[in-house]
């Protein structure tokens, strides 16, 4: 599959907002109740949030035949010094394509970092096997909270050149 990796433009946001609630819908499907998924993604994702995001951090999509098929988001958090990936969604007839994996290597590669941190819902199951087959190693759980319903997060590092 033939992809390009950018980064966001405001014009993208309509897209970006498509591929959150079609993957957030898919991913979450039995772990978050459907009106909690829908107001996260309302609040999250509102153009509002999203110019704030665009201004404020690093956000990537993924194009095939110039459509938004993915995209991820960068935080470099000041006080620590270091680099969350906040997001990371993909179309699900997309995943498994290698673009999960180009998004890291965009970020490593924009913040030349040495560790990259993350949280993750532990029943999300696409997404812990995702990142672990990419090296990342569990650092915590802990209990969260989303709109009132708890989740299970895990929180994880991927040190570059560590296997």
């Amino acid at each position: 599959m033939d992809y390009v990796i950018r980064k966001m433009k405001k014009r993208d946001m309509k897209q970006v907002q498509d591929v959150a609630t079609t993957s957030w819908n898919a991913t979450y499907e039995g772990i978050i109740p459907l009106d909690v998924q829908e107001r996260f993604l309302r609040a999250v994702y509102s153009k509002r949030n999203l110019k704030r995001r665009l201004r404020n951090t690093v956000f990537f999509v993924a194009e095939v035949n110039q459509r938004i098929v993915g995209f991820a988001n960068y935080i470099h958090v000041p006080e620590s010094g270091r680099i969350e990936l906040a997001a990371i969604y993909i179309y699900p007839t997309y995943q498994g394509g290698g673009i999960g994996t180009a998004f890291l290597k965009a970020g490593i590669n924009e913040f030349g970092v040495q560790e990259l941190y993350l949280n993750v819902e532990k029943n999300n199951q696409i997404g812990m096997n995702f990142y672990r087959a990419k090296g990342f190693k569990n650092i915590d759980e802990y209990d969260d909270y989303l709109d009132g319903h708890a989740l299970k997060t895990v929180r994880m590092v991927l040190r570059v050149g560590e296997k």
